[in-house]
């Protein structure tokens, strides 16, 4: 017989065992599709909590305070050097003439700090450099990086009077530390769903063939070769992946359609189904790798043990 022939024999025989064993197979999607659910919205999640800490990180930068009396020129020459550096996404320029607006705007309100800053008659503020970095643990190099400068001196003041990373290191931190622990949440969550879909498919999987105990005692007994009693049942594990892959990716149709009025409120126009329909591709993927990674698996458990008897 030849390879061809076997493996159609293979194929046929456990598409048979998947719609002949009905309340088995559904038995085994249901509680598969449940677990390639769960796979599905720790993804979403991560996709949410990554929208929302991208938003708080983009609130937090490193902002440099350079005395009134620095040339602009000194301090445009620190900026074309700190955008230079790897870590820094950017740079933002803000000149004393617009330090000063901008704070006469914050304080318009406060006509005794207005009438005193008139009555100094000239700008007491100097630049100001905005640093923002390409990733939130990058901030400290940067700060480390800005202290070369602290040595620089106009004349015999230092040209910089405050860089506030220390304020703000706190807060960094945190976000830092939530980032982590999202991540490792995200994996802890997804292999203990994963474990238990394992055994539960493992033990469907075993009740399908203590169904079929009888043909397959008559297969061993005629001399049956193993991959004849194990194929049927891996291709049933395989379908029960691809069937349960494809009902979640149904599900999270009217899930995410639903869910998106929420998360545009609550996340900052967050749209969980522009999302999802954005990366279709990927939960393809991803659904039916593990749908089917978890099918085979289970059944080589389960055959496996039944044919050590």
């Amino acid at each position: 017989m030849s390879v061809q022939t076997d493996s159609k024999r293979i194929v046929r025989w456990g598409l048979i065992n998947f719609y002949r064993n009905t309340v088995v197979s559904i038995a085994s999607v249901l509680m598969m599709t449940v677990t390639l659910t769960v796979v599905g919205i720790i993804i979403f999640l991560n996709a949410v909590l990554g929208f929302s800490l991208a938003q708080i990180a983009n609130k937090v930068d490193v902002n440099v305070y350079f005395y009134p009396n620095v040339p602009e020129a000194q301090v445009l020459q620190v900026e074309q050097n700190l955008q230079q550096l790897p870590e820094v996404a950017s740079v933002e320029y803000v000149s004393q003439d617009q330090a000063l607006s901008d704070f006469r705007t914050r304080h318009a309100s406060d006509y005794l700090t207005l009438q005193a800053l008139d009555e100094l008659g000239t700008n007491p503020l100097g630049a100001t450099l905005n640093i923002r970095a390409k990733d939130s643990g990058q901030y400290e190099s940067i700060a480390a990086n800005l202290d070369q400068y602290s040595t620089i001196s106009n004349g015999s003041t230092p040209i910089i009077e405050k860089v506030n990373y220390a304020q703000n290191k706190t807060i960094i931190d945190r976000l830092n530390s939530i980032i982590h622990s999202v991540q490792t949440l995200g994996l802890a969550i997804t292999a203990f769903f994963i474990i238990i879909s394992i055994l539960i498919t493992f033990n469907t999987i075993r009740l399908a063939i203590y169904m079929s105990r009888d043909e397959i005692a008559t297969m061993r007994m005629v001399g049956a070769e193993n991959k004849y009693i194990q194929g049927p049942f891996m291709i049933e594990g395989i379908v029960y992946g691809i069937t349960s892959a494809i009902l979640t990716l149904v599900l999270f149709v009217p899930i995410t359609y639903w869910m998106t009025v929420h998360t545009q409120t609550f996340f900052g126009g967050l749209s969980l189904f522009k999302y999802y329909g954005d990366n279709f591709l990927q939960f393809l993927v991803i659904l039916l790798v593990v749908g089917i990674l978890l099918g085979m698996i289970s059944a080589w458990f389960a055959i496996r043990k039944y044919l050590k008897k």
